[in-house]
């Protein structure tokens, strides 16, 4: 008797085509893996360890809110005279100007006179859409952009789209904890990277079928939203 495996059974054939297509499935996950790695490493290499002084000033200076230090950092700026006016984009709708000044007492009159609060930015992508408008009202052609360093590649990307005739200088702020502890070494510095990767490929990917005139997501508006309607009131004759 032949106890050769016989290739040529209905099994056998049915067998072969699972069998390549789980090998495909497998390598087309390992390239996604490897790609995936590539870009981590190539986000991390835009990363500054240091905070350097803007090489040129510029016309304005924008901040995005949300990180420690990134709003002291860019009063810092604007008191050294790197711009003529600050915007801070993303300032909660409950915090008044008073607040920020009780948290920056040396910069009282720098509040007054040349700082400017926008708070209807909800994310970057809105960040980057009040900034142009406060932008174009004054005229600027030059900005410098304050956020934290893992923050800056999208800053940079969404503000470039939104503004592409504008020059941009980002100053990146270094927080705490990667001052004090290398990022690896840290699982929440690590989790915040790999998020913060996960977005800007996301907007990397939504900004290159914006370019080529797919737009999935709506651009914000420059116009400001119309103010609510207050209800009607009936008059008794």
């Amino acid at each position: 008797m032949d106890l050769q495996h016989d290739d040529s059974t209905p099994r056998a054939r049915a067998a072969r085509p699972r069998g390549w297509l789980r090998a495909a499935i497998v390598g087309s996950m390992a390239i996604l893996f490897v790609g995936a790695a590539v870009g981590f490493i190539a986000f991390l290499s835009q990363l500054r360890g240091a905070e350097i002084k803007p090489a040129r000033n510029a016309d304005g200076i924008v901040v995005f809110t949300g990180g420690s230090s990134r709003v002291s950092d860019a009063m810092e700026l604007l008191a050294g005279g790197y711009g003529k006016r600050l915007l801070i984009s993303g300032v909660h709708p409950t915090n008044a100007a008073r607040d920020i000044s009780r948290s920056l007492p040396d910069n009282q009159s720098l509040l007054g006179c040349c700082v400017d609060l926008d708070r209807s930015a909800v994310n970057t992508r809105s960040n980057a859409a009040e900034t142009r408008r406060w932008a174009r009202e004054r005229g600027f052609k030059s900005l410098i952009v304050v956020t934290s360093n893992y923050h800056m590649p999208r800053a940079i990307l969404e503000l470039s789209h939104a503004m592409p005739d504008v020059t941009l200088i980002p100053f990146a702020v270094i927080g705490d904890k990667w001052r004090d502890e290398p990022w690896w070494t840290s699982g929440a510095t690590l989790r915040l990277l790999l998020s913060e990767y996960a977005k800007y490929v996301a907007a990397e990917v939504r900004v290159r079928l914006a370019s080529a005139g797919i737009d999935l997501v709506p651009e914000p508006s420059d116009q400001p939203p119309p103010a609510p309607r207050r209800p009607a009131t009936a008059h008794v004759n």
